[in-house]
């Protein structure tokens, strides 16, 4: 599965009618609440729920988080017990890490707002201090909190492949054209499922979306909030719809950010975005444009769609060198160009992978890029986000698709993106011959008797087009899905600084001021 399906945090590439919430809102149960009970299970959970944390200093994220240095500054970790599977709450538990920033206005501390950023299978332990100055004004009144979601990271990480064996996986031809290439993707993705089962296999039942919400409801009460404060951003957002579903009451202020549409099957979902990274692409190369000859793509449109798909074909048949050794493949390079869309502020490195690749005959921006998108260092190590990428996404989606299913839909996606679609197509055999069984046709988020939540989607998103968030309004139910548009390129909406926004959300979170139904910034 590729790693631009389902909106691969690409936030880790740096790596309600509502009423006032007031600061002691937090706090934990009084000795006359009722035991903590899991939603559809009935599951007992008051041990769990009453544990303490150990916070401490942050030691260096580790292999499976992306490795790299300790967090700088107070940042404090702790880990968390929860059951492995919660209808048997009293049985095998899995350890999940947690980072936290305390608030800095502690006299007028809301509590303790969560962060997902996507994937599914970024570390938010390892993501959170990377992008926390942008959540500089949240911090004051919030201890800002995020964590490795169950097999993801150091929350029992799901392990695949070896690093060798990783690198000749996201190399395969991940388009093909003949009965021998469509079966080496099968090969790869065979090998992948089994390497998964035999290292990970206990695991792998229980790292679905519900049971992940069911953890963020077990934090919150850990904490000691009476409500969840949540920032979903990308899969983070199916995460939080999810969560709401099942904890409607438990709802405070909660930010569905770059949207994952909720009603939309795997095949559909990977239309869409196929759709909207071309759509990224063309924006990219109009700018491009207006840099006069040194634009690698000439005009834009259908010229340098063109030149795009001329280099990946030569690329299918001639991989190009590059300084590390390694071959830029067309995969990679599909890759690589997904990532260089994700942020405006990529642009310009991919205007230089593409000259070097078009005009230079080398390839090693491109594979840069390709490498910050699919968790490889530059030492060669791979963190866990593809391993838990392909768990997470397998054990929530019910369909498996075939090479015919495939083949059948090609002309579909070709005209969607002559790009991206075949690419986004053959990604959708990524879950065939999984070794765990799917559980939903597609997530259910209805959240009747929910407090507002808000829901933001830009006009530009790549990998979550901004119709996702409309469906997510609408699937939450009425009065409580607040849609707020962002005109306006990348993934991840807030994290582009834009002062409307930034304005609109701040007040939200911190002020309980939920904004006007359909409310626009540019």
């Amino acid at each position: 599965m590729h790693t631009v399906v389902r909106g691969a945090g690409a936030l880790g590439l740096a790596a309600l009618l509502l009423a006032p919430v007031s600061g002691c809102q937090g706090g934990g149960r009084s000795v006359a609440d009722p035991a903590p009970t899991s939603p559809a299970t009935g599951a007992d959970l008051s041990g769990l729920a009453s544990q303490p944390l150990d916070w401490h200093p942050c030691p260096a994220p580790s292999a499976a988080q992306g490795g790299g240095a300790a967090p700088a500054g107070d940042w404090q970790c702790a880990t968390l017990k929860a059951p492995l599977d919660y209808a048997k709450p009293g049985g095998k538990t899995i350890d999940l890490a947690l980072i936290r920033s305390k608030a800095t206005d502690e006299q007028h501390r809301i509590g303790s707002l969560f962060f997902n950023f996507g994937g599914p299978g970024a570390s938010g332990v390892a993501t959170l201090p990377a992008l926390a100055p942008a959540y500089a004004s949240l911090n004051t009144r919030y201890d800002l909190v995020s964590f490795d979601p169950r097999g993801v990271g150091d929350s029992a990480g799901v392990k695949c492949l070896d690093d060798p064996a990783m690198d000749a996986n996201v190399a395969v031809d991940s388009t093909p054209d003949t009965p021998a290439e469509v079966k080496a993707l099968d090969d790869s993705n065979a090998q992948f499922a089994s390497s998964c089962e035999h290292n990970s296999g206990p695991v792998l039942p229980y790292v679905d979306t519900e049971s992940a919400a069911r953890d963020l409801d077990l934090m919150r009460q850990v904490v000691g909030d009476r409500k969840l404060f949540y920032f979903g951003i990308s899969y983070g957002t199916e995460l939080g719809g999810v969560y709401a579903h099942l904890f409607p009451r438990e709802v405070g202020r909660v930010v569905l950010d770059s949207v994952v549409d909720p009603t939309k099957d795997p095949q559909q979902s990977a239309l869409g975005q196929a759709q909207g990274f071309q759509l990224a692409l063309d924006d990219f190369m109009k700018a491009c444009a207006t840099q006069g000859p040194t634009c690698p793509t000439g005009a834009g449109g259908a010229e340098g769609t063109a030149k795009v798909t001329d280099l990946l074909q030569k690329l299918s048949q001639s991989p190009l060198p590059t300084g590390s050794g390694r071959k830029l493949t067309e995969s990679l390079a599909i890759t690589g160009i997904a990532a260089g869309l994700y942020s405006q502020q990529t642009w310009p490195a991919l205007a230089s992978g593409l000259s070097e690749a078009m005009q230079q005959g080398t390839g090693d921006t491109l594979l840069q890029l390709a490498d910050s998108l699919l968790g490889r260092d530059p030492q060669g190590h791979y963190n866990n986000l593809n391993a838990a990428n392909r768990a997470i996404s397998c054990v929530d989606a019910r369909q498996r698709y075939s090479d015919q299913d495939v083949e059948q839909q090609l002309p579909r996606f070709r005209n969607a993106s002559p790009v991206f679609g075949a690419f986004t197509a053959w990604g959708l055999t990524g879950c065939t011959g999984w070794p765990v069984p799917g559980k939903t046709d597609h997530p259910d988020v209805s959240a009747a008797g929910a407090a507002p939540i808000l829901v933001v989607g830009t006009t530009g998103d790549p990998a979550t087009p901004v119709e996702g968030a409309h469906a997510m309004a609408r699937q939450l139910g009425a009065g409580v899905g607040v849609t707020v548009t962002l005109k306006g390129e990348g993934h991840g909406g807030y994290n582009t600084g834009n002062p409307c926004l930034k304005k609109t959300v701040d007040a939200y979170l911190l002020d309980g001021t939920v904004p006007a139904d359909g409310t626009t910034c540019s």
